[in-house]
C-alpha cells in the first residue's frame, strides 16, 4: 500500500469528520446557545468536538486490538504495531473522556470553569452521581486500564481480555445522551450500544488497515482484507438495524423524518452508511478478487485497494460527524417528557402498566430486545452456514441437531422478546417462568445442537500463526478455567447456587431496576443452565464427565435442591423485592404474595419437566453406550479370531488334564 495512504487516510477521516460535525451543528442547531444556562461558545462547540475525538479514538483502540486478536500472528511485525497504536489511541480516549465529561458538566450546569470551593464541590457531586458524571468516570477508568494493558501485555491470549476491557467502554457510553432520557430507555440503550459497537469495529478496522499498511504486503494484506471484510458485513447489518431502531424511537413519523433538522440529518447519515455498504459489497466482489489475482502473479496487492479505503474513510467521517451532531440536536419525539410518571408502574419502570396478562397475551405481546434478536439471528445463520460448508465438503451432519439448535434459538428469542420479557417486570411468576426456560428448556435444545463440534469441523484452520474462530474456540474449551467451570460438580453447584445467590441477595434488585443488570441476568442463567446440561448429555468435548450412574445421581440431587427452593417460595410469608413487585399498583392478576407463590410452584413443578427429559436422555445415552461397548468387544473378538475364547478353553483343558493326572496318580 502506498505510504501516502498512511498519512492521507487519518487526515481525510479527521477533516471530513470535523467538517461534517460543524455543518450538522449549524444545520440542526446543536450549537445554538440555550435561553437559560448558556455555557458559552467554548462549551457549545468544544463538547461535540471532544465527543468526536472520543468516538474516533475508541474506534482506533478497538480496531487494532481486534486486528491483533483475529488477523495478525504474534511473531509478525504488524502485531506489535497494532498494540502500540491501540495504546496511543486508548490514552487519547482517556484524555478525551476527561474533557468531554468536564464539558458535559459545564453544559448541564451552565457555570463557567473555575477552581473555587463551590465549583469543585458541585463537580464532585456530579462525578459521584452514578447516572451522570459517574458514567464518565467509568469511561476514564476503563480507558486508562486499556492503555496500561496495551503497553504491558503482548501475549495474544491476554490481548483478548484487553479487547474486552476496551469494548466495555461502550456500556457507560450507551447509557448517556438521548438514550438516558428516552421513554423507551431499555430499547434506546440497546440500540445505541449496538450502534456504537458496530461503528467502532467498522471504523476501527479501516483505521487499523490504514495505519498498518506499511507492515502489510502481498498475501498478508490480502488475508487482512478478507478477514476484515467478514466483520465489516456483520457491522453493516448491526449498524443499519440499530440505527433504524434509534431513529424510529426519536423521530416517530415519516413527516418528522422529512421536515425536521433531526430527520434530515438522519437521512444524511443513512446515505453515508448506504455508500459504505455499497463500497463494502464492491470490495468483496471486485477488489478482493483483483487482489487474489495480483497475489497469484506476484504483483502488488495495494493498488486495487488503497483508493477504496480512502473513499470509505471519507464516508465514515461524514457518518461519525453527523452522528455526534445528532446527539446535540433536538429530537422530534421529546426524550425527557414522553411519559409523565403518574402511576406507580410508570415511576418504577418509566413505562405505563401493560394490560392484563391473558392466555392470548403470550402469543400477541412482544417487547423486542435488539441485543438478543441479533444474537438469535446470527446464531441460526452461522450454524446453518457451518452445516452447509460441511455438506459442500462432502461431510455429513445430523439434520436433527440443526433443528434442535434452531428450536433452541427460537425459544431464546421468545423468552427475551415475547410476553415474558414484557410482563416479567410486573409479575414474579412470569419472571420465574422465564428463568426456568433460560436455565433448563433453552439449554436442553442448544446443547443437543453440539455447536462447538460443528464449529471445530466447519471453520477453516489457520496456517499462518494467527487465531481464527476455530483456534479461539478450541483454546477456550481447553483453558484451565474451562476445565474447572465445566466439571460436572462445579456446574451443578453453580446451577443450584445461582438460585439462592440471585433471589436472596441484592442481585435481584439490580436485575429488576437496572437494564444492564437485566441483561446480565439473562446471560448468567443461560450459561449456568448450558454448562449443567452439557455436563449431563453434551456431545461437545469437555475435559471430564461423570460416569452415567453418577450423572443420574447428580441430576436428581440437583433437582431435589431446585425443588426445595421452589417449595421455600411457595411456603414463604415474606415478599421478595416488596418495593418493586409489591408496589406496581396492579389492578389485575393475583396479589404480589400469591403471585410469588405461583412463581415458587413454577420452579417446583413445571421446572421438573425438563428434568424428566434430561433423565430420559441420560438413560438412553447410557443404554447406547453399553450397546456400543458390547459391539466394540464383539468386533475386537472377531478381529482376533475369538482368541480370548480359545485361550479360555485351553486353560480349562489344562486344568482338566491336570486334575485327571492327579486322580490317576493317587
Amino acid at each position: 500500500m502506498p505510504r501516502q495512504v498512511w498519512i492521507v487516510g487519518p487526515a481525510v477521516l479527521l477533516a471530513v469528520g470535523f467538517a461534517a460535525l460543524l455543518g450538522a451543528l449549524a444545520f440542526g442547531g446543536g450549537a445554538v446557545a440555550p435561553v437559560l444556562l448558556d455555557p458559552g461558545p467554548v462549551v457549545l462547540y468544544g463538547l461535540p468536538i471532544a465527543r468526536l475525538v472520543l468516538d474516533l479514538s475508541l474506534a482506533a483502540t478497538i480496531g487494532p486490538l481486534l486486528f491483533a486478536v483475529w488477523t495478525a500472528a504474534p511473531k509478525q511485525r504488524e502485531y506489535d504495531r497494532a498494540l502500540d497504536i491501540a495504546a496511543g489511541a486508548s490514552a487519547l480516549l482517556a484524555v478525551a473522556a476527561i474533557v468531554t465529561g468536564l464539558l458535559t458538566f459545564l453544559s448541564i450546569t451552565g457555570t463557567p470553569l473555575s477552581f473555587d470551593d463551590k465549583f469543585t464541590a458541585a463537580l464532585g457531586q456530579y462525578v459521584a452521581d452514578p447516572s451522570l458524571g459517574g458514567l464518565w468516570l467509568w469511561v476514564v477508568v476503563l480507558a486508562a486500564l486499556t492503555t496500561v494493558l496495551c503497553f504491558a501485555v503482548r501475549d495474544q491470549r491476554a490481548v483478548l481480555f484487553v479487547l474486552v476491557a476496551a469494548v466495555a467502554v461502550l456500556l457507560p457510553l450507551a447509557q448517556m445522551g438521548h438514550a438516558a432520557a428516552a421513554a423507551a430507555h431499555d430499547e434506546a440503550v440497546n440500540a445505541l450500544g449496538l450502534h456504537l459497537l458496530g461503528a467502532s469495529v467498522w471504523i476501527g478496522g479501516v483505521i487499523a488497515l490504514v495505519l498498518l499498511s506499511r507492515s502489510l504486503a502481498g498475501p498478508r494484506l490480502l488475508a487482512a482484507v478478507e478477514r476484515f471484510s467478514s466483520f465489516a458485513l456483520a457491522c453493516f447489518i448491526v449498524v443499519a438495524i440499530s440505527g433504524y431502531v434509534s431513529a424510529q424511537l426519536r423521530i416517530g413519523s415519516l413527516d418528522a423524518l422529512l421536515s425536521t433538522p433531526y430527520g434530515l440529518l438522519v437521512l444524511v447519515k443513512v446515505a453515508a452508511l448506504l455508500a459504505l455498504g455499497l463500497l463494502g459489497a464492491w470490495q468483496r466482489t471486485r477488489i478482493i478478487t483483483a487482489m487474489r489475482r495480483a497475489v497469484s502473479v506476484g504483483a502488488s496487492t495495494a493498488r486495487p485497494f488503497w483508493l477504496l479505503i480512502v473513499i470509505e474513510i471519507a464516508c465514515m467521517g461524514v457518518a461519525a460527524g453527523v452522528a455526534v451532531a445528532l446527539a446535540r440536536t433536538a429530537t422530534p419525539v421529546p426524550v425527557d417528557g414522553a411519559v409523565q410518571a403518574v402511576t406507580p408502574a410508570e415511576i418504577l419502570t418509566g413505562e405505563p402498566l401493560p394490560p392484563e396478562l391473558t392466555a392470548l397475551s403470550y402469543l400477541t405481546t412482544w417487547r423486542i430486545d435488539l441485543v438478543w434478536l441479533l444474537v438469535c439471528a446470527f446464531g441460526i445463520f452461522f450454524y446453518w452456514a457451518g452445516v452447509l460448508r460441511l455438506r459442500r465438503r462432502g461431510d455429513r451432519w445430523p439434520w436433527y441437531r440443526g433443528l434442535l439448535w434452531t428450536a433452541g434459538m427460537l425459544a431464546l428469542f421468545y423468552v427475551t422478546n415475547g410476553a415474558l420479557n414484557e410482563y416479567e417486570r410486573y409479575l414474579f411468576s412470569v419472571h420465574m417462568l422465564g428463568h426456568m426456560a433460560l436455565t433448563m428448556a433453552v439449554p436442553l435444545l442448544l446443547v443437543a445442537g453440539a455447536p462447538v463440534t460443528l464449529a471445530s469441523r466447519a471453520i477453516r484452520k489457520r496456517d499462518d500463526g494467527s487465531r481464527g474462530g476455530r483456534e479461539w474456540i478450541l483454546w477456550a474449551v481447553h483453558t484451565p478455567f474451562a476445565r474447572v467451570i465445566t466439571h460436572p460438580l462445579v456446574a451443578a453447584v453453580v446451577f443450584v447456587g445461582s438460585l439462592w445467590a440471585f433471589y436472596y441477595t441484592p442481585l435481584l434488585r439490580w436485575a429488576a431496576v437496572d437494564h444492564i443488570g437485566h441483561e446480565w441476568m439473562i446471560v448468567h442463567f443461560l450459561i449456568s443452565g448450558y454448562l449443567f446440561v452439557q455436563s449431563l448429555i453434551g456431545i461437545d468435548p469437555v475435559p471430564y464427565r461423570f460416569p452415567y450412574p453418577l450423572r443420574i445421581v447428580t441430576l436428581f440431587a440437583t433437582m431435589a435442591l431446585h425443588a426445595f427452593f421452589g417449595l421455600a417460595l411457595v411456603e414463604g410469608t415474606g415478599l421478595l423485592l416488596a418495593d418493586w413487585f409489591g408496589a406496581m399498583g396492579r389492578t389485575w392478576g393475583p396479589d404480589p404474595l400469591a403471585d410469588q407463590r405461583i412463581g415458587g410452584a413454577i420452579a417446583w413443578g413445571i421446572g421438573e419437566i425438563p428434568t424428566f427429559v434430561l433423565a430420559v436422555v441420560v438413560a438412553v445415552q447410557w443404554a447406547r453406550s453399553d450397546e456400543r461397548e458390547s459391539r466394540r468387544r464383539d468386533r475386537a473378538s472377531e478381529r482376533s479370531g475369538e482368541l480370548d475364547l480359545v485361550q479360555y478353553n485351553r486353560m480349562l483343558q489344562r486344568l482338566s488334564a491336570r486334575d485327571s493326572g492327579g486322580s490317576e496318580g493317587g
